[in-house]
């Protein structure tokens, strides 16, 4: 009984730090939670998990700056995101609820398939030219921005963009270019 309660509190403490943003990116870092709910945390989740799927969510682990390796280790765990999102594909009306116009959605599918078809880089003149195409003017700048502060992209020093943390985190790239290909 003393086990199930230490459970319970712990997955409330572990729903607490999942879904409440605490910093300027959603979701909370391997550490954190190892410091508040200890070196079982994994455990934890897992049990989150399975409530979460009841309602349509799930727990996304991220390594930044790297692919999910297969078997992670504890230091890449510690070092990991985690956070909630959706569970499955969006749906019109999720979307609308997201707080984003239909064409900031579609300049961002153009700027990650730019990326992508670039083979993981693409130059920021380019991808803000293929924008102007598509867009007003006025908002291709302002939507690159955007999607860098979301975490969709990043861009390096020399002015090429390339995929971010979020982007591995809630995008299916080989199912976005099936759909882009596919029309």
């Amino acid at each position: 009984m003393r086990k199930k309660i230490y459970y319970v509190t712990q997955i409330k403490k572990a729903a607490h730090l999942l879904l409440f943003k605490r910093h300027r990116k959603p979701g909370v870092k391997g550490w954190e939670l190892k410091k508040e709910l200890g070196s079982d945390y994994s455990k934890i989740l897992t049990l989150l998990n399975k409530y979460l799927e009841k309602l349509g969510l799930q727990i996304k682990t991220v390594f930044e700056g790297e692919k999910s390796p297969e078997k992670p280790t504890r230091a890449q765990l510690d070092k990991a995101r985690f956070f909630v999102t959706l569970r499955g594909e969006l749906t019109t009306k999720e979307t609308k609820m997201m707080g984003w116009r239909i064409d900031d959605i579609a300049g961002l599918a153009i700027t990650l398939s730019a990326i992508i078809a670039e083979k993981g880089k693409a130059s920021r003149k380019d991808v803000e030219q293929l924008l102007r195409n598509k867009l007003p003017h006025w908002r291709v700048s302002t939507n690159l921005d955007r999607y860098i502060r979301e975490g969709y992209i990043d861009q390096d020093e020399s002015g090429f963009l390339f995929t971010d943390w979020r982007t591995r985190a809630e995008i299916d790239e080989k199912t976005l270019i099936d759909l882009i290909l596919s029309k």
